[in-house]
């Protein structure tokens, strides 16, 4: 039982606690040991032995808390305040020069001051502290979203686990990088060669692994530091002007800041200060992948503001890739869980960029070409940080007489289903989506998404265990599923497993543009699959489209109408789709088809006959009789009754005798495409009838979904980015890359009443 704790005891443990942390100061942060080892480990046994008399002397800042305690059962979702962004990278010399541009000119400035610092090889973190203690630490994750790793950060001597102001603020958040010393790393790889286990590949590699251990006791025997990088979500506290000086004030609070950090004046300043770093690279204690430059003064970097993902008053100026010659055995492709067909040159193994490489990528066949890259050449491998490793080129003076050029199998290594690559793309795929073994898991992902098919509960975990257990191939085993065999999964409780075989039951019944979408048709995502649906009405009318025919869906050009027609002539996943028919999978017939009213002049300039633009077009509505007169004329009666000239008569004469035009023809009055007497009566009175709207931002009344239907209500459509087909850009609160490209094309930008007095609602 815990008992009344003596005054002596409690001051000798404030004591214990300040001198073995000023200790990890000297020793992890400013690498300057002033108290022999033997010394710090008789004063952390003795404040061991004090919280162990004592329990309730025992508090989260303590230092005898970073050696981790029990294993976790996972890491919770972190939602960072501020997003935690990327940088863009500059390579050249002349791309800095353009930064520098870009900074100066908007300021109206001949000269900026910039803080200048090594880019780290590391993990990017945020340490949040409130009244000064820490209290989460997170990882980067997706920028938005990191994964709570406090329990694994506690345990690095270097992170204070409390600010040393007497009136802390109330709340600060610390961002920097997570790191593995050279010499860490070393001993690291040593003791794992030792046990017989394998080594880590690099320090970035160890440094993440050893972060996200389960079993934060793993965690505190790895030997991780930190370095400062920058400040965030400030309370209560009066911070300096610059970047420079707020990272002088964490070195008052003993966080350990880079002391290679300096302030430069202008590009020369820049460029000298990384050809310095540069050349002292290799004599650093950690791993660094380039430089990082950012604007000093803080005001001007909120007048920069961001672009996309990144800031525009920063960039990382990255060192140039590693290389090294080696020989290539063979080149095959592999297929990516998208489909996508990569070439990948198998390697003599080769030591590139820190590690083993055995494999490059080609990227695609183009590229191939482009390099002339054979099989049996010698080439020069590059790799970057992370990067996968590639083949920048073949060494010609070393070509042998006998290799042998690469050529792109015809069908999918993994499936033999069709490969095909659309016109205008660059990357092959397997058509057999729903099919292919290497597609899978994807494709499962994507049929049971919300927005697809539905199916709450089946994660990427589930589906991991479902596809490699033997127990899904397709889409339409999923609804063969029951209750027992997924209660015997691994983490699959008996509960579950019943809402699970509910979910799937329950998501039978879906709509068609759903279902669609669920598909994973190459090139067809939500907004095209409504436009599908509405068009065709149903599936069967869809699959038995002529490619032409799917031209005269509004935004569906080349690439996507060959993509669907491939998709629905590969065997598999027609085989697919009577399965998930015969499962007992249905969706409503779409009632709400698309108005198909057009005049015949529009029609026939739609055709695109050769010759015939819009003005003959018009001309041959206004005197042919109509559509079937014209289709059935030959090229005199064109030329005497029409007066066409003999080219245009031929032309029309001759389109409409081909089978294959025809039969698109036909198809589409079938769809119940019509003709009106006149432009006028063609058009419906919706302001947005056939627009092209993007929503950015956060409207104060609207949801994003809500603004979306109200569009495609009237007939308008929503795109995801912004090109010089959009006819208006939605912008709301904290608007952004898509608000600046629609101000540099000249698009219209409407506000939220604006967008309603547009749709014709009353703002008032």
């Amino acid at each position: 039982m815990d008992r009344t704790i003596p005054t002596n005891v409690i001051k000798r443990a404030r004591e214990l606690r300040e001198a073995i942390e000023l200790h990890n100061y000297r020793y992890y942060v400013l690498d300057a040991p002033t108290l022999p080892d033997a010394e710090y480990d008789r004063l952390f046994r003795e404040l061991q032995e004090l919280e162990a008399n004592y329990p309730r002397l025992i508090v989260p800042e303590s230092p005898t808390q970073r050696v981790g305690s029990v294993p976790l059962s996972g890491f919770s979702q972190v939602t960072h305040r501020t997003p935690m962004l990327s940088l863009n990278n500059a390579f050249e010399d002349e791309e800095v020069i353009a930064f520098d541009r870009r900074i100066r000119e908007p300021l109206g400035v001949s000269d900026v001051e910039y803080a200048v610092e090594p880019k780290f090889d590391g993990v990017a973190i945020s340490l949040t502290y409130q009244t000064g203690l820490l209290v989460q630490g997170a990882t980067r994750g997706d920028g938005h979203t990191g994964e709570d790793v406090s329990a694994n950060l506690r345990t690095i001597k270097a992170v204070p686990l409390r600010l040393q102001a007497d009136s802390p603020p109330a709340r600060l958040e610390v961002r920097g990088e997570v790191l593995m010393l050279k010499r860490d790393f070393e001993q690291l790889n040593r003791a794992q060669e030792r046990k017989g286990e394998k080594l880590f590949v690099n320090p970035r590699n160890a440094a993440a692994g050893s972060l996200r251990q389960l079993d934060p006791r793993i965690t505190a025997t790895r030997h991780l530091t930190f370095l400062a990088y920058a400040l965030e979500g400030v309370e209560g506290l009066d911070l300096p002007q610059t970047h420079s000086a707020m990272m002088d004030y964490l070195v008052t609070q003993k966080f350990p800041v880079c002391v290679e950090r300096k302030v430069v004046r202008g590009v020369q300043g820049l460029l000298k200060y990384y050809r310095s770093i540069s050349a002292k690279r290799d004599s650093l204690p950690y791993h660094i992948d380039g430089v990082v430059y950012k604007v000093n003064d803080l005001r001007r970097q909120e007048q920069m503001g961001f672009v996309a993902r990144a800031p525009r008053f920063a960039v990382a100026h990255k060192f140039p890739a590693q290389e090294a010659v080696t020989e290539v055995l063979d080149i095959d492709v592999q297929v990516g869980r998208t489909g996508a067909i990569t070439p990948v040159a198998r390697l003599r193994p080769v030591f590139v960029g820190g590690v083993t490489v055995t494999n490059a990528t080609l990227h695609n066949e183009d590229e191939v070409r482009r390099k002339d890259i054979r099989i049996g050449d010698s080439v020069i491998v590059r790799r970057a940080g992370d990067v996968i490793p590639e083949v920048v080129s073949a060494v010609l003076d070393r070509r042998p007489a006998e290799t042998r050029e690469f050529t792109m199998s015809k069908s999918c290594p993994i499936c033999g289903s069709t490969i095909i690559r659309l016109p205008g793309e660059a990357v092959a795929r397997c058509s057999g989506g729903l099919y292919c073994p290497a597609q899978r898991k994807q494709a499962l992902l994507h049929f049971a998404s919300r927005r697809a098919m539905d199916i709450q509960g089946l994660g990427e975990k589930l589906v991991d265990q479902l596809v490699d257990k033997g127990l899904v191939k397709t889409s339409a085993d999923l609804y063969l599923l029951d209750q027992p065999t997924l209660a015997g999964l691994e983490r699959i409780a008996e509960l579950s497993a019943s809402h699970l075989v509910q979910a799937i039951e329950t998501g039978k019944k879906t709509t068609l543009a759903r279902f669609i979408y669920a598909l994973g048709i190459p090139n067809v995502g939500e907004a095209t699959a409504k436009e599908l649906a509405h068009f065709f009405g149903g599936l069967d009318r869809l699959m038995q489209a002529h490619e032409q025919t799917l031209h005269y869906v509004p935004d569906i050009g080349s690439e996507v109408a060959r993509s669907i027609v491939q998709f629905f002539a590969e065997r598999h996943n027609r085989e697919v789709i009577v399965q998930l028919r015969s499962a007992g999978v249905r969706w409503e017939e779409d009632q709400r088809e698309k108005d198909k009213q057009t005049t015949l002049a529009r029609f026939l300039d739609w055709l695109a006959i050769p010759g015939i633009g819009p003005s003959t077009a018009e001309r041959l509505a206004d005197t042919s009789g109509g559509l079937e007169r014209l289709m059935q004329a030959d090229a005199q009666a064109l030329r005497q009754e029409l007066d066409l000239s003999p080219n245009a008569a031929k032309s029309v004469a001759g389109y409409f005798s081909n089978p294959q035009n025809r039969n698109v023809i036909e198809q589409l009055l079938d769809l119940g495409v019509t003709f009106t007497k006149s432009a006028e009566s063609a058009d419906k009175a919706s302001p947005v009838r056939g627009k092209t709207f993007v929503l950015t931002g956060t409207l104060p009344n609207l949801t994003r979904e809500e603004a979306k239907g109200k569009i495609e209500a009237m007939g308008g459509k929503v795109a995801g980015s912004v090109s010089g087909k959009t006819d208006y850009v939605v912008a709301g609160a904290e608007a952004g890359s898509k608000l600046v490209q629609a101000q540099d094309l000249g698009i219209p930008i409407l506000d939220e009443e604006g967008f309603k007095k547009l749709m014709g609602e009353n703002t008032q």
